[in-house]
């Protein structure tokens, strides 16, 4: 039962501390889409994914008037096209545009699932699906890309990373023109998840149903108000402070997910308790961990407080869900949050300290600027090195890296809209190419034998 303080509570974090349903995205099968042939397959992909999801821009619209909570994104996930289209690798780019049709006609803002599973070996068809990826993402407006390199069960598919560090150069360089926009729509996963909702690296796994709606739910603003009212409290309680909020931001979205479930004849999936930043100011997690006591992020401490946070949004959600998925956590992406831009621009935040990062937040290493001239090889060792946490840790991580053509460190880049605002930050520049080019498999850690 609601009483009169839990309604005015949650008028206040909508009004004033930016508590929004990040994202609904529906996921949908297309294996029932192969067809003989890669034209006859596309037409049955955009009628199925036109007719699945044909209401659910007006589902969402419906839902955020009824309960007054902001739904930022609509978006689908769909099966991994390499799997759609193994039969004619080399036509994939026709599933890649009518996908795009498809997100356009329907009004969302997003459509994942491009991508590929190949964390233990390549096959032929998915290296030839793989190398379509940047034109396909130079070509398209609304389609997002993904490729799972490594897990902690496989080991990491070091042929596959070598790969994808080449491919990560070359949709830069067919989307100069928009500063290597195309790879910000492209991410490179270990252990990634089947039932994650937000973009670039959504798509639908083939453990799925055949039509499922998850909602990612964020309230980065609501956290951060939350500790602005305990200035002094010691860390034991800061983390309870976080957990009781989560809980609170985590009920709407079970209330949204459901009903949204209902409305669009799909079954209800999961709710990600990830904290997703957006760079408006109030909408920051790189301002939480501030708030915990760091001068700015980037400083020593910021990976302590980050696990804290962390943790605590976890056991907060997973009390007020019955299906908590997905990411479930925080994000620190940097050209997405103010105050990552803010502490990047200073030269307090580092790639380096991102990395270490890492290893306690939902991902990883998520949309920062690099110098243009960085090498595919380094790329990959970027990659390699997000990959190894991911495994020996059983996370997920991943890597969106965007090495923007003609700009190099001192410079910035404007994306806009959500993906906001970077400033070009250093890399290491001591080689790693004969490492990269040795390719082969790292074994998977020991303590992943639990059978």
């Amino acid at each position: 039962m609601f009483n009169k303080y839990d309604v005015l509570e949650t008028i206040d974090m909508i009004e004033r501390e930016h508590l929004d349903i990040r994202t609904i995205t529906m996921g949908i099968s297309l294996l029932p889409c192969i067809a003989g042939d890669a034209k006859s397959t596309a037409e049955k992909v955009y009628d199925t994914v036109c007719a699945k999801a044909n209401d659910i821009v007006k589902v969402a619209k419906q839902l955020s008037g009824e309960y007054g909570i902001p739904i930022v994104n609509k978006r689908i996930s769909v099966t991994p096209v390499s799997l759609i289209c193994a039969p004619f690798p080399d036509q994939a780019q026709l599933i890649g545009e009518a996908l795009d049709r498809a997100a356009k006609e329907l009004g969302i803002d997003f459509l994942g699932g491009y991508s590929a599973l190949v964390h233990k070996g390549t096959a032929d068809y998915e290296k030839i699906f793989i190398e379509s990826i940047p034109e396909v993402l130079a070509t398209t407006e609304r389609l997002c890309s993904s490729v799972n390199i490594g897990s902690s069960k496989s080991g990491i598919n070091m042929d596959a990373v070598r790969q994808m560090g080449e491919i990560v150069k070359r949709t830069a360089e067919l989307t100069k023109e928009t500063d290597g926009l195309g790879c910000a729509k492209l991410v490179v996963f270990a252990n990634a998840v089947e039932d994650n909702p937000f973009m670039a690296g959504a798509f639908h796994g083939v453990g799925e149903s055949g039509t499922v709606i998850n909602v990612g739910v964020s309230g980065p603003g609501v956290v951060k108000h939350a500790l602005e009212n305990i200035p002094d409290a010691n860390l034991t309680d800061a983390a309870e402070t976080i957990k009781r909020t989560a809980f609170k931001i985590t009920r709407a979205g079970q209330l949204i997910a459901k009903e949204a479930a209902k409305r669009l004849g799909a079954e209800f999936g999961i709710v990600d308790l990830s904290l997703a930043p957006t760079p408006v100011m109030g909408d920051s997690v790189a301002h939480i961990l501030e708030e915990l006591g760091l001068e700015c992020v980037g400083a020593h401490g910021s990976t302590a407080a980050l696990a804290m946070l962390n943790d605590a949004v976890k056991k907060g959600g997973v009390m007020a869900s019955s299906h908590v998925g997905g990411l479930s956590g925080a994000f620190i992406p940097v050209s997405e949050d103010i105050g990552m831009i803010n502490a990047a621009e200073k030269g307090v935040l580092h790639i380096d300290k991102l990395e270490a990062m890492t290893a306690v937040c939902s991902v990883g290493l998520d949309m920062i600027a690099i110098p243009g001239d960085t090498p595919a090889s380094t790329i990959s060792a970027i990659i390699a090195d997000e990959a190894a946490i991911g495994m020996i840790n059983n996370k997920t991580t991943a890597v969106r890296v965007i090495p923007v053509p003609g700009k190099g460190v001192g410079d910035s880049v404007e994306f806009g809209g959500l993906l906001g605002r970077a400033p070009i930050m250093p890399v290491n520049t001591a080689d790693s190419s004969k490492f990269i080019s040795r390719g082969g498999r790292i074994p998977a850690p020991i303590h992943s034998n639990k059978n």
